[in-house]
């Protein structure tokens, strides 16, 4: 990924995205978390010439799967899923947190189209605060530098 140490990401490094087209599918669960990694990966991809970017909007991170599916055999050069699942106290977490990995492994699978996996799994809100645009960075923004190194690894 272009990444520098410490979460700093290396804009200069990443080739341009003006002819990449990118869907950022997006969690509405957590969405002050979901926010904040939705506009991280807007700025990358903005800052590197991408005028191509469509939001798809899902209701929870376990349905990023489905959004992704949908927009992998849309035509893209690149799908971003953002989400944020943090640990209560069931079982839950884990399950979501399992069937979110799997399920965009799956579709990278298929070889169609790169699906970057920007969804947050943490312990508490501070951890999740920290790493979408606090004192860790902001991973939507390091999803979407994937995002664009891998298109090119398709195009």
């Amino acid at each position: 990924m272009a990444t520098a140490q410490h979460g700093r990401l290396d804009l200069e490094s990443l080739p341009s995205a003006k002819r990449l087209r990118v869907a950022l599918v997006v969690s509405g669960w957590n969405t002050s978390i979901t926010e904040n990694l939705y506009q991280g990966a807007l700025d990358v991809l903005e800052n590197k010439g991408c005028t191509k970017v469509q939001r798809i909007d899902v209701p929870g991170s376990f349905e990023l799967i489905y959004g992704c599916k949908k927009a992998v055999h849309g035509g893209f050069d690149a799908v971003v899923a953002l989400g944020s699942v943090i640990r209560g106290e069931t079982a839950h977490f884990d399950y979501v947190c399992q069937a979110v990995s799997n399920g965009i492994k799956d579709l990278n699978i298929l070889g169609i189209t790169p699906v970057i996996f920007g969804v947050l799994t943490d312990d508490t809100v501070e951890q999740a605060n920290a790493r979408s645009g606090g004192a860790l960075g902001n991973k939507g923004a390091e999803a979407a530098a994937a995002a664009i190194e891998m298109a090119y690894l398709s195009i």
